[in-house]
């Protein structure tokens, strides 16, 4: 059965299975192929089968669909071996998976013998080749050289570095079949990790790779690389067979080494009627091993950075939001204190007073809660034409109770008459709730006034619209040292009511629409106090052309 391989993007490694008559729908809303690629389109681009061959065709997706690198517009035909490019995943169309195990075969003596012609210790001196041409051959292998080690520094993901190593290996000794295999470190059990072809196989069974257990084994546990040919043993002597039907191979065997520590090897193979590989090109590929594993010794040791730095800022993270829940928590037992006494000594007033702190605190802990989801999980909004007139007027409605304990003005003004902008609703709601709330909480009892506009601008010619969201308060003002860290996670200015996460989740709420948060802030004069401005693109062309009407209608409508 034909399958989809997902190579690169956030599902790397699933495989989509292909019926032989039913066509494939590949998306972010499919049943068939759900990619969780926020750059897809819901309907992205749809597989058909017909008369036994696959095509692809983009669904008018927002990013577009290539194959092999080349953006489609027409019904295209696929074939073994496409890559096809979706957003920022990156999927191949093939009989098998280049990682299925049972692609490459290790086998003994009895299925293939093996004669290993030259062995070569792997170390600093594999770069060394006795030449007719020295001062050439080292010009052309220092280049080589230069090569991996510009390859190998501009990837951390291993999948990704070793598939342009193989790349190069192919470039440079134009093998007809190449294998890099990994030690997967349980007893020393080796698996495939990039499988490649000059040629395309024809069926399944041609695209069996069967490799000398015993040139694997010598490679990793001598730290050699191994130059040897090999012939099936069954058909070999029969008479008037040639060269090519004998299968005779001329193979080379490299280690991935980094110091003691044996990684895998490098596998490439070519028939001799073809090719035949020879010393000075073991001890350059020995150099290339050497290389490979120092590239990957690099990127586990970023790797162990990187997931230090993330256990310690989990850490940081959880420390932080401990400490707001607390809080919300003593006030929410306070307010649950109050209620009861009042309710025991028949006192409604006191009652009342305790149920305020109650809802009160309540509040914070769904809107601390929703900051949590909206930080925490990064996605593509889902745009749709809407007014910002009625979001601000139902933010302003979610507040007026607050507004009015405190005795603040809270104004909305914006023109009825200004055009819908695309955004996504309930995440433009969350982060217009955080500048009103944020400006409230800014602003003195009895004496606070908090002014929230709304303006559209066509743009000038050639330039595109863009509509802004200023809040303004006139409160306290901001210290010209806060402005520099006040959008950070977890830096707060109001002490322990604050968590720190409102503003960061209203700036990344902006870039994920493609705009941006400035603030200006003034602590002394009559001026006094700060404005958040909010910058949205407002080109309605940035609409999802494959989302539907209808499936607008339905989101709207939850």
């Amino acid at each position: 059965m034909l399958v989809l391989s997902v190579i690169q993007g956030p599902d790397k490694g699933k495989r989509f299975e292909l019926p032989d008559h039913e066509p494939q729908l590949i998306g972010r809303s499919s049943e068939a192929i759900l990619i969780n690629d926020t750059t897809l389109s819901r309907r992205h681009a749809e597989l058909t089968p017909d008369s036994g061959q696959w095509f692809i065709r983009d669904l008018a997706s927002q990013n577009g669909t290539y194959v092999n690198g080349v953006k489609i517009d027409d019904r295209t035909r696929l074939r073994l071996g496409d890559q096809i490019r979706v957003g920022q995943t990156l999927l191949v169309f093939g009989v098998t998976d280049a990682r299925d195990p049972d692609v490459v075969r290790f086998v003994g003596k009895s299925e293939l013998d093996t004669s290993i012609e030259r062995t070569m210790a792997s170390n600093e001196d594999s770069i060394i080749l006795a030449e007719p041409e020295p001062r050439a051959a080292a010009v052309h292998h220092l280049r080589i050289v230069y090569k991996l080690t510009t390859l190998t520094a501009q990837s951390l993901d291993r999948g990704e570095l070793l598939s342009k190593v193989m790349d190069l290996v192919f470039d440079e000794f134009q093998p007809e079949r190449g294998v890099i295999v990994l030690d997967s470190g349980d007893s020393h059990v080796v698996r495939p990790e990039v499988v490649r072809y000059r040629n395309a196989p024809r069926d399944a069974d041609d695209a069996k790779i069967r490799v000398s257990r015993t040139i694997i084994q010598h490679a990793m546990r001598h730290g050699e690389g191994v130059l040897c040919t090999n012939a099936m043993n069954d058909p070999r002597f029969a008479s008037g067979d040639s060269v090519q039907r004998l299968n005779i191979r001329s193979a080379i065997c490299s280690p991935i080494k980094f110091r003691e520590r044996v990684f895998g090897t490098i596998y490439v193979d070519s028939s001799i009627a073809n090719y035949t590989f020879t010393g000075e090109q073991l001890a350059l590929m020995n150099a290339i091993g050497l290389h490979t594993g120092l590239a990957l010794a690099n990127a586990e040791l970023y790797s162990q950075k990187v997931r230090a730095e993330r256990l310690a800022a989990v850490g940081e993270t959880v420390a932080s939001l401990s400490h707001s829940i607390k809080n919300i928590l003593q006030g929410l037992r306070g307010g649950a204190d109050l209620v009861e006494i009042g309710l025991k000594k028949d006192d409604m007033k006191l009652a009342k007073g305790g149920w305020a702190i109650l809802k009160r605190n309540l509040d914070r802990i769904i809107g601390l809660a929703l900051n949590m989801l909206a930080y925490s999980r990064q996605r593509r909004p889902e745009l749709q034409l809407i007014k910002l007139g009625p979001l601000m007027d139902d933010c302003a409605q979610l507040l007026e109770g607050y507004a009015s304990s405190r005795r603040v003005a809270l104004i909305v003004d914006v023109d009825p008459e200004m055009p819908p902008i695309p955004v996504d609703t309930s995440l433009l709601h969350q982060a217009v709730m955080n500048l009103m709330t944020n400006a409230l909480e800014a602003v003195e009892s009895q004496r606070g006034a908090v002014t929230c506009r709304a303006a559209y601008h066509a743009g000038a010619p050639g330039q595109p619209a863009w509509a802004e969201i200023n809040v303004i308060d006139n409160g306290t003002g901001i210290a010209a040292e806060k402005l520099a860290w006040i959008f950070e996670p977890f830096n707060t200015t109001k002490g322990q009511r604050g968590t720190g996460l409102g503003l960061a989740v209203t700036k990344r709420i902006a870039e994920e629409h493609g705009g941006r948060v400035e603030v200006s802030s003034r602590t002394d004069g009559p001026e006094r106090g700060s404005t958040f401005r909010m910058i949205l693109p407002a080109d309605a062309g940035r609409m999802d052309p494959s989302a539907t009407a209808h499936s607008r209608a339905g989101e709207s409508a939850i």
